[in-house]
């Protein structure tokens, strides 16, 4: 079978940044371990006056382009996951494409252009989707251009207000890829859920402990699923396990879970057993309370054995960090969790080629995917070119007033003039209203 999936991955932040402990929390009255320790997450990234979810996507897009010397007759289908969308019909794809027309002697017509919405999930949905189009051999030899861009904004005041995050992920997906090629077996769960919606609204409405439950039991089903035509999961089978990642304290919840599943009936419960007994069987107990109980005391005791945090350190903690730099990027996280995990192994010389990755994708409302990825001998050449770093260190450090102002400036309900914070340079622009209130763009050189 063709070997198809990631070939090139390119990211775009936020021009602006809102540190969490040293800006956020003091205003707020917080410890702010609250959101360094508690949430994992240091920064959020925030997009500046001229910034907007199509800037940040067509930005990824041009800079993937240019790096692999892509031309639009090269490009057969545009993708665009989202949940930050602001037209109902149009759908941003459109915008990209018009704006990568603007530096191209080439166009776009013959592509095709979609968007995609799943809540954070639609970016791994939108990356399936040109897998199997590639599959399927209706690409005619060309590849195809999968960007996630969300603006992840909540109301102020909102629990979810220190999550917040803004950025854009661009992947080119071929045959013979030089990043990861994807696994045909996938595994689903997927339930009708309220935990997180938008209904006609910019930001969300959340219920914050129901939506960490649901998250948990559909990530559940998914690997029972996955499991059920990939065969049983083991710990030694992956060396990295992207989660969704609204923020790291989540993945850890998923991480144990995840963990306790994978080494049930296997020589690592078996070698565990003496220290914290074998894990607990629901056919040993008279009620599903009894049960409950005893599995939350057997997790509390499992994730302090040494087993399970050298796991954590080096499967999970190495897909977090740039996520904690950024906060949530809705449909962008887990390929931001991808993204860390390969850049970790390129800068402490790991060899990952032919290795695996267990990717666990997440959408509120609600829907998990796991599927596995296996990594290509060019996935260093790639992460080395991608400049997530350079970018998180030219942010503009925002006051907690310049932030308001910010944020008022992107909520669609107000009409918010800011002066830009920083200097546009040979990137895609805002550029304000046409006459049927459609958004207007320019490539600023």
């Amino acid at each position: 079978m063709t070997a198809v999936g990631i070939d090139a991955i390119e990211v775009r932040t936020g021009r602006l940044q809102l540190d969490l402990a040293e800006t956020f929390a003091p205003e707020k009255g917080d410890d702010p371990e609250k959101y360094t320790k508690g949430l994992g997450l240091h920064r959020s990234s925030f997009p500046d006056a001229y910034e907007d979810i199509v800037t940040m996507g067509a930005n990824a897009a041009h800079r993937l382009m240019e790096r692999k010397g892509l031309e639009p007759e090269d490009i057969g289908r545009i993708d665009v996951a989202t949940e930050s969308a602001f037209d109902n019909s149009k759908p941003v794809s459109t915008y990209v494409a018009g704006c990568l027309e603007q530096v191209y002697d080439g166009d776009f017509h013959h592509a095709n252009k979609g968007e995609r919405k799943f809540a954070c999930i639609a970016g791994t949905q939108s990356l399936d989707d040109a897998v199997n189009w590639i599959l399927a051999g209706r690409n005619r030899g060309r590849g195809a251009l999968v960007i996630a861009t969300d603006t992840a904004l909540y109301t102020r005041g909102d629990p979810g207000e220190a999550t917040q995050g803004a950025g854009a992920v661009a992947m080119y997906i071929t045959e013979d890829p030089d990043v990861v090629t994807l696994s045909t077996e996938q595994g689903y769960g997927s339930a009708d859920e309220t935990d997180f919606l938008k209904p006609n609204q910019q930001f969300p409405s959340v219920d914050g402990k129901r939506s960490i439950q649901v998250y948990l039991s559909r990530m559940r089903e998914a690997l029972t699923d996955f499991e059920s035509v990939a065969g049983s999961t083991h710990p030694d089978d992956y060396e990295y396990i992207p989660f969704h990642t609204p923020y790291p304290g989540m993945v850890r919840k998923a991480a144990l879970l995840g963990f306790r599943h994978m080494i049930r009936n296997t020589e690592i419960e078996d070698e565990l057993a003496s220290e914290i007994g074998r894990q607990p069987r629901r056919e040993d107990f008279d009620s599903r309370e009894e049960f409950d109980d005893a599995i939350r005391d057997h997790m509390d005791d499992l994730k302090e054995t040494d087993a399970y945090r050298e796991w954590y350190a080096d499967a999970i903690e190495p897909t977090l960090s740039i996520s904690s730099q950024v906060g949530n990027w809705y449909t962008g996280s887990v390929h931001l969790a991808r993204l860390s995990a390969l850049k970790h192994a390129a800068e402490n010389d790991v060899d990952l080629a032919g290795k695996k990755l267990l990717v666990a994708s997440y959408g509120s409302g609600a829907q998990a995917e796991f599927h596995a990825e296996t990594v290509q001998a060019g996935f260093r050449d790639e992460v080395a070119a991608c400049n997530v770093d350079e970018q998180i260190d030219a942010r503009y450090d925002l006051t907690f007033g310049e932030y308001e102002d910010v944020h008022d400036r992107h909520n669609h309900e107000k009409s918010s003039e800011l002066e830009p914070f920083t200097q546009p340079d040979a990137e895609f622009v805002f550029d304000g209203w046409g006459p049927m209130n459609e958004r207007k763009y320019t490539y600023v050189e």
